[in-house]
């Protein structure tokens, strides 16, 4: 039996802060709040659009996502990329690498979330 793969789900990652992260994802960049079962650690559930979601889990410890963001990234589609940069910098938030296109002509620029995870937001 072949497995067919329906779509992508969702995307976990450790956060040192759920309520931090909560602010920077539900609060900064809009993403809706989703129900999530009562597991026996703290963590958020956010929907990402198009039965796409960011799970975050918190945990204590260190958390290490500074491998660059060629290497570990995930990307948000936005209308207007220029309004968004305004948007967030007037929020506080540091843009990381600024607004460029990639070869294929699509304009893209990257931030950081609250721990460190490299946040690609592209123009399509």
């Amino acid at each position: 039996m072949a497995i067919k793969v329906k779509g992508f789900n969702h995307y976990a990652i450790a956060v040192s802060d759920v309520d931090k992260s909560i602010a920077f994802y539900h609060d900064i960049l809009g993403l809706g709040m989703l129900l999530r079962p009562n597991f026996d650690f703290k963590g958020a559930w956010l929907d990402c659009g198009h039965g796409i979601a960011i799970h975050l889990i918190e945990q204590n410890g260190k958390i290490t996502p500074d491998s660059g963001s060629r290497q570990l990234h995930f990307a948000f589609a936005v209308d207007d990329l220029i309004s968004t940069k305004t948007y967030l910098l007037s929020k506080g938030i540091p843009i990381i690498k600024d607004i460029k296109a990639r070869p294929d002509g699509v304009l893209q620029m990257f931030i950081q979330d609250p721990d460190g995870y490299y946040v690609e937001l592209t123009e399509v």
